[in-house]
């Protein structure tokens, strides 16, 4: 938890400064390499862009929108991934949440939502029966909730994203890793257009 709350604290001055742009890819300062490079989940000339994410955060909130444009935008060659960043337990049952929504086929009209209960209504959603109200208010049946939530298949979800989160090198949120090879974010970046021009330039010297 102190690891995650230093790791804001740390990015905060660069968040105010989301409108500067992106110096010319430097390694050690607009992006670090991984090493090894982690291998991607994506086809044969697809580019693995993957944002590592939690719902307690509240600049991954603050992202969102420009993420989501984005999205509309990327390249046709990149596929993209969500990766629930996860700290502590609290944040393991954030990650839990998030993959029960994907096997339920609810994530779109949860995810949001999710943010919002947090950071917009201050629910404190640290806990399964209030994890488990939101997605009732949201059209989910509680039987089938329950049984995602508690899945094997979500379980091995949860384990493998603490896993790639530490191969990553994650130390703070919202960031984001190109192809299994490089990870950024804002406060490398001088902010969130900052770090979205530099996986562009990322994405395109992979392609």
């Amino acid at each position: 938890m102190k690891l995650f709350k230093l790791a804001l604290l740390t990015l905060i001055p660069f968040f105010a400064m989301s409108g500067a742009h992106a110096a010319p890819l430097q390694e050690g300062v607009t992006h670090v390499a991984i090493v090894p490079a982690q291998p991607t989940s994506t086809d044969e000339g697809k580019i693995e862009v993957v944002e590592i994410f939690s719902y307690g955060c509240s600049h991954c909130h603050r992202f969102e929108p420009m993420l989501e444009r984005w999205l509309k935008n990327k390249p046709d060659n990149v596929e993209f991934v969500r990766l629930p960043a996860i700290f502590n337990s609290t944040l393991a049952l954030y990650a839990r949440a998030f993959y029960a929504a994907e096997a339920l086929g609810v994530l779109d009209q949860i995810h949001q939502p999710f943010f919002e209960a947090i950071h917009l209504q201050k629910r404190r959603m640290n806990s399964e029966e209030e994890i488990a109200q939101l997605f009732v208010e949201h059209g989910v049946d509680r039987d089938k909730f329950d049984k995602a939530f508690r899945s094997f298949a979500v379980e091995a979800k949860v384990r493998r994203a603490a896993e790639l989160g530490k191969r990553y090198g994650v130390r703070a949120t919202p960031s984001m890793v190109v192809n299994g090879k490089y990870i950024t974010d804002p406060g490398k970046t001088n902010g969130f257009r900052g770090m979205i021009e530099t996986v562009n330039a990322l994405v395109e010297k992979e392609g």
